[in-house]
């Protein structure tokens, strides 16, 4: 990764943890380099919070060089405020606030002035607040990136799962999850860990119903619509198995079995992860034009602004995407 054109790192909802996190995954040893993306209102506080011997330096250019090593360079996206929303609600402005950093980091990763994006937690329900028309990130950055097909991975040091649906009711999972959507996911599920330097990952398929459907006793997707999908990626060169048990896969790759699970909807993915810890966490957009990363966590606003956000998952995440973007610059 060149110095002329580092991370993007969005700052997030301000009313929750993101600025916090962000500014310290910035400034821990051997961290990326990386600008942050966002209103300098929100920065300054954090700052204040985490690194008050830091100062923000007001960028154009992301590849502007720091004044120091006690700089941190700030693309100013949004409009002007005087003073923050407060910490841990719901707000208009945080959602607003929020969407245009992202939007401009993205915009950056697109012409290639950064490296890839590292996006803070965002709240959906301060995004609506704001008339922004997506539920997430993942939306988001399909859309703004030409909308391209992309898949969600959840990764630790343990397991990884891709997503074949993500962030809608589980009865529109249900319909979503047909064949397309699962040869997208097996595919980029196969290139994603390719990514991460596996030559030949093993992929397993979770089925939808209990039992991935007992021969049709509990359901025939697993008959009608996951295992065709298997079959057509055996046919293209991948190793792909399944459909598995939802209840046992993820136990199965957690002792080596599998380099990554394709699940069918966003609980069934992301509760095995979650599960063994947060911290630990990091969240992959597949599909996209450049790397983009993030914690596996929420906004928090029950700790927000108390200084004690464990900035883990974000430097994971952070590192992770420096990683990618190293590989990607590599290999072009």
């Amino acid at each position: 990764m060149s110095r002329d054109t580092p991370l993007a790192v969005t700052l997030g909802d301000p009313a929750g943890i993101g600025p916090e996190i962000a500014l310290r995954a910035m400034i821990a040893k051997d961290a990326p380099d990386a600008v942050l993306f966002g209103h300098r209102v929100f920065a300054a506080r954090a700052l204040a919070l985490v690194a008050p011997d830091y100062t923000l330096q007001i960028v154009n250019d992301p590849g502007e060089a720091a004044l120091s090593d006690r700089h941190l360079r700030l693309v100013e996206t949004g409009a002007k405020m005087v003073a923050p929303v407060p910490y841990g609600a719901v707000s208009q402005i945080a959602g607003q606030a929020a969407f245009d950093a992202i939007r401009a980091a993205i915009e950056a990763a697109m012409s290639g002035r950064v490296a890839g994006v590292v996006t803070a937690p965002i709240h959906k329900e301060a995004l609506s607040a704001a008339g922004v028309p997506f539920p997430g990130h993942t939306e988001m950055l399909a859309h703004y990136a030409g909308g391209v097909e992309v898949v969600m991975m959840l990764a630790n040091d343990v397991i990884r799962t891709v997503l074949v649906t993500i962030h809608v009711a589980l009865r529109d999972a249900i319909k979503l999850a047909d064949f397309d959507a699962n040869m997208r996911a097996i595919r980029l599920a196969h290139e994603g860990c390719r990514a991460f330097g596996i030559e030949a990952p093993r992929i397993a398929v979770a089925g939808l119903n209990p039992h991935a459907g007992e021969s049709g006793l509990f359901g025939r997707e697993e008959i009608e619509i996951i295992a065709p999908a298997i079959a057509q990626a055996r046919a293209e060169g991948m190793d792909v198995s399944g459909p598995w048990p939802g209840d046992t896969v993820f136990m199965q790759a957690r002792r080596g079995q599998f380099d990554v699970v394709v699940a069918q909807y966003h609980d069934q993915g992301l509760i095995p992860v979650k599960y063994l810890g947060l911290e630990q966490g990091v969240n992959i957009t597949l599909g996209l034009p450049f790397v983009r990363t993030s914690p596996d966590h929420g906004t928090a606003f029950d700790i927000a602004g108390q200084g004690v956000a464990d900035p883990a998952s974000m430097m994971l995440a952070l590192r992770h995407a420096a990683a990618m973007a190293e590989a990607a610059r590599a290999g072009a």
